[in-house]
């Protein structure tokens, strides 16, 4: 396996990176060790995995984990049904006695297979049954891993930079967390939240920022509310409210909301911030 000289991340153009995440990126690449990131959804975790691939100029490979998943599917598959009826009709350029014609790379197969070093994005892991993670963990320790058809062993030319992630719907088995490092990406606070306003909307209007954000934490906090509204809510909050020419930011300050549709998702709690200290009619 080919290794390379450790780049050191620093951020990228659309992402507000804070110090203490930027260093344990940077010593999981030194140690070569994959980093599972935990918190809420829409904190930024796997839009980590996108700049970490930006700013240090590498593909992106993303393996979105489901709860049914085998990891052979993650590694292979062999696509026998395309033998059999290559093998049937007859009319295939692909010769059928050759089975490696018919393996196909699923996501670790082709972070492993590069030609150039990758950023592997192995999202919601939480997902996945503690088989599927323990064993995957082995195969990323070892970087190599076998195909049973054809009797070979794939092994990886450059070692992946392994982000992983989890929304913490499920525990993760103690073996797995012991071989990863590990960082909690909190939900950012109003003044890092406008960090992140000026970096999607450089030009915003500064009382448009101010009362947006003010109101959005003040929507987070309605009672009973399933799915808060996260960050990449308020992004496409803002473009709404940028977009429609009779909006006035100082009607937020006096409690007028627009599209509140954009900002929630389920029936239930769109009604309980239309109509906070209300019981929802849903």
């Amino acid at each position: 396996m080919n290794q390379e000289p450790n780049n050191e991340f620093f951020g990228a153009q659309k992402y507000v990176l804070d110090p203490e995440l930027a260093s344990i990126v940077n010593i999981s690449m030194k140690l070569e060790m994959p980093l599972l990131l935990k918190g809420e959804p829409g904190t930024g975790k796997t839009m980590l995995a996108h700049a970490i691939a930006e700013n240090l100029n590498m593909p992106l490979i993303v393996l979105n984990v489901k709860s049914s998943m085998k990891l052979v599917e993650a590694l292979y598959q062999y696509d026998t049904l395309t033998r059999l009826n290559d093998s049937r009709f007859g009319d295939s350029k692909r010769d059928v006695s050759n089975i490696d014609e018919y393996i196909k790379m699923g996501k670790i197969g082709q972070a492993f297979c590069a030609d150039q070093r990758t950023v592997l994005l192995i999202d919601e892991i939480d997902k996945a049954d503690t088989d599927f993670q323990d064993d995957m963990l082995d195969v990323l320790d070892q970087m190599q891993f076998d195909i049973i058809e054809t009797d070979k062993t794939v092994t990886a030319r450059h070692r992946p930079v392994i982000i992983i992630t989890s929304n913490a719907k499920k525990d993760l088995s103690d073996p797995f967390l012991g071989r990863c490092n590990f960082h909690h990406i909190a939900f950012p606070d109003p003044k890092m939240m406008r960090k992140i306003i000026d970096v999607h909307f450089p030009d915003i209007d500064a009382k448009l920022a101010k009362h947006s954000i003010e109101a959005f934490f003040r929507m987070r906090e309605v009672e009973n509310i399933e799915k808060k509204p996260a960050t990449r809510e308020l992004i496409n909050w803002i473009r709404a409210l940028n977009a429609d020419p009779d909006f006035r930011s100082k009607d937020l300050v006096k409690g007028r909301l627009p599209f509140l549709g954009v900002l929630f998702k389920k029936s239930s709690d769109y009604e309980r911030a239309k109509y906070p200290g209300s019981r929802s009619r849903y």
